[in-house]
């Protein structure tokens, strides 16, 4: 890893991690829906608060990708896309595909948008600047596992999102899911996102992507924990063999 302020910034990522994941395990985070509540300060629709918070993982990352020395190899704009598949669909796309109503603080929206900055900064400069990705990368043994869990992580989290919407058609409220993921875990959709940034970190093999894996773990473990319990303590009949988001574990 570099030195200078590159080191400092993913040292920040990986402290910051920790401390999410200790203040996630007292507090849940309040981004909408079901964990939504007054407290927080002022919000905005929740659909502008995704927009406006996962815009910068996709338009910073692409900015600062730019600025790296290695822009155009191969490798290294497979990496770009592989980012931009998670964030153009996480920024542009799933928050038009929301139920209307819900709210989110805008403190919330404000702490995620430092948050992608850093982590944009930190892996975007990695594989276009720091990192050494030749194009036998291609032909490499990591290269190949981490991208399988990527695509895994993605249409896991995707399909799973895609179930928890047609739940919601009609407006008739919260109601069990089933099916996917669903029938092992009460999070599958943050299972498949944990996944696919582990494949992220192996594919690159980078303390950059390691960072970014630890980091989404501390942030949606706690959460899926969160909703696990809100499920069983709201639904009576909830599956009691569904754990909350590793199958048969956790």
């Amino acid at each position: 890893m570099p030195e200078g302020p590159y080191r400092w910034f993913v040292v920040a990522e990986l402290v910051l991690a920790a401390v999410t994941f200790v203040a996630l395990l007292f507090v849940v985070a309040p981004y909408g829906g079901r964990h939504g509540r007054s407290g927080w300060g002022p919000t905005v629709p929740a659909r502008v608060g995704w927009i406006v918070m996962e815009a910068p993982a996709s338009l910073a990352f692409l900015a600062f990708y730019l600025l790296g020395a290695h822009r155009a190899d191969v490798v290294p704009l497979l990496f770009l896309l592989l980012w931009q598949a998670h964030y153009v669909q996480r920024a542009f796309v799933y928050p038009f595909l929301m139920r209307s109503g819900s709210r989110m603080p805008v403190l919330v929206m404000l702490l995620a948008i430092l948050f992608n900055l850093l982590n944009a900064w930190v892996n975007a400069r990695w594989i276009s600047e720091y990192g050494d990705y030749p194009s036998s990368w291609l032909t490499d043994a990591r290269f190949w596992f981490g991208l399988v869990l990527f695509a895994g992580g993605y249409a896991l989290n995707v399909g799973s999102d895609r179930i928890l919407r047609r739940l919601r058609k009609g407006g008739t409220g919260y109601r069990v899911p089933y099916g996917g993921g669903f029938r092992y875990v009460s999070s599958p959709n943050y299972l498949g996102e944990i996944v696919e940034w582990t494949g992220w970190a192996i594919a690159t093999w980078s303390v950059a992507g390691l960072a970014f894996a630890l980091y989404t773990v501390a942030n949606l473990a706690p959460r899926a924990v969160a909703n696990h319990r809100w499920y069983r303590e709201t639904f009576p009949d909830y599956p009691p063999e569904r754990r909350a988001l590793v199958p048969y574990i956790i």
